[in-house]
């Protein structure tokens, strides 16, 4: 039995559309915390109900940081792609316009 702990990034959509990016190692009791309003003062509270739409698992928490930094700077449509597991889109959704 493997002791290893694992860690999950997450998107939520929101009731007004739009996507919240997060990081945790028990995805049922955070998704459970958002959709229960623990801080009432956070970004989803004030956007319920919101929907697990995409989640990946790391072993490591420094990657999982590092992959929860990346998507949030993510645009929309970016999100989206990797929602719709379209991989062959992401590069050229970038953020930026050239």
């Amino acid at each position: 039995m493997s002791n290893k702990k694992t860690y999950f990034v997450y998107i939520l959509l929101c009731a007004d559309g739009s996507y919240y990016t997060g990081m945790t190692s028990n995805i049922e009791k955070r998704l459970a915390e958002h959709q229960s309003k623990k801080d009432p003062s956070s970004y989803t509270a004030r956007r319920l109900p919101v929907s697990l739409e995409f989640f990946c698992e790391f072993s490591d928490p420094y990657v999982a940081m590092n992959t929860e930094r990346q998507i949030k700077k993510w645009s929309k449509q970016k999100k989206v792609a990797l929602i719709e597991n379209r991989f062959e889109d992401l590069p050229n959704l970038a953020k930026k316009n050239f």
